[in-house]
């Protein structure tokens, strides 16, 4: 299996809800994986109080 390449997306807490109502309209078994990924990710982030590492790209 291929390693995945990584993104890091810099969503606000409406858009992150947004986009689990969204998921929620597909079949659980194509996205409860993504969705348990998303919500851990959040989770840790809202925890800490940190926002997600800022973006050094110049473009």
């Amino acid at each position: 299996m291929s390693k995945q390449q990584k993104v890091s997306l810099h969503l606000s807490i409406e858009e992150v809800s947004l986009l689990f109502k969204g998921l929620g309209k597909l079949p659980f078994e194509e996205v409860y994986e993504l969705i348990g990924n998303i919500n851990s990710q959040v989770n840790q982030q809202v925890k800490a109080g940190n926002e997600p590492p800022a973006n050094t790209d110049n473009h």
